[in-house]
């Protein structure tokens, strides 16, 4: 099976944070588990080259515009199916803003910097931030 990010109904196993997370005021409506970045306001990431927003946190609560939301850059989610345990996890491309996948992107100017960790076939470990950003050549 591929791996597939649901979208909705994604599980904050761990937050990464301690008692009281840090909260961003959003631009764009997201939800939980969505990946976020800032460009002109906090907004959902995508990967594709001209609309790319770098991941920077990961939404702990759904939100609309101009909604205050909890955020970490290390959780654990689960509610993914088909991840490749011991394999990365790269932002989406083309549409899926918020979304992630393990196929790294390959378009030329593409952010294709590691998100993430499969720690089984339904949970992710995230760290963003660890890493520079990278883009595909």
């Amino acid at each position: 099976m591929a791996f597939a990010d649901p979208g909705v109904n994604r599980l904050i196993i761990n937050a990464g944070v301690g008692p009281a997370a840090p909260t961003v005021v959003l631009a764009e409506a997201c939800r939980r588990g969505d990946h976020l970045g800032y460009s002109s306001g906090w907004k959902r990431g995508l990967a594709t080259v001209g609309t790319a927003i770098q991941a920077r946190l990961i939404a702990l609560a759904d939100g609309k515009i101009g909604d205050s939301v909890p955020v970490s850059s290390r959780p654990v989610i689960g509610g993914f199916t088909g991840a490749t345990p011991g394999g990365y996890v790269y932002a989406a491309e083309g549409t899926d803003n918020g979304m992630f996948t393990q196929t790294a992107p390959a378009t030329t100017g593409d952010c294709n910097t590691i998100l993430g960790l499969a720690l089984s076939d339904t949970e992710v470990m995230f760290f963003l931030n660890s890493r520079p950003d990278s883009l595909s050549s």
